[in-house]
């Protein structure tokens, strides 16, 4: 997992390290429970994170997901399928947020 926070996490992190300290044991926990494969964990919290339209959250798994190798055509593949079960905005809307990641990417 990434240690680079997003500024609102990295803020509870630092401000409340009890607290984040058991969030981080209950979400390793969580991921622990389950069969999935860690790119398939990946990509069902990015389909999550752009059902649930948080746009820091889809910012912060397709940073994650490059780092753990996963390709931009995959985490784009996840908002194309968000269209038809979430609406053609809502897909739009978590493509522009994986773009906004994955142009910046590519500028470096």
């Amino acid at each position: 997992m990434s240690e680079k926070l997003p500024s609102a996490a990295g803020h509870i992190a630092k401000s409340y390290p009890d607290i984040w300290k058991n969030y981080s044991a209950f979400g390793k926990a969580i991921s622990e429970a389950g069969p999935l494969d860690a790119k398939s964990k990946r990509l069902v919290n990015l389909a999550l994170a752009i059902g649930g339209r948080s746009e820091g959250a889809v910012h912060s798994h397709v940073r994650q997901a490059l780092e753990e190798g996963l390709t931009k055509a995959e985490v784009e593949h996840v908002a194309l399928l968000a269209m038809t079960t979430l609406g053609f905005p809502q897909g739009v809307a978590g493509l522009s947020w994986i773009k906004d990641i994955t142009d910046e990417a590519n500028r470096d």
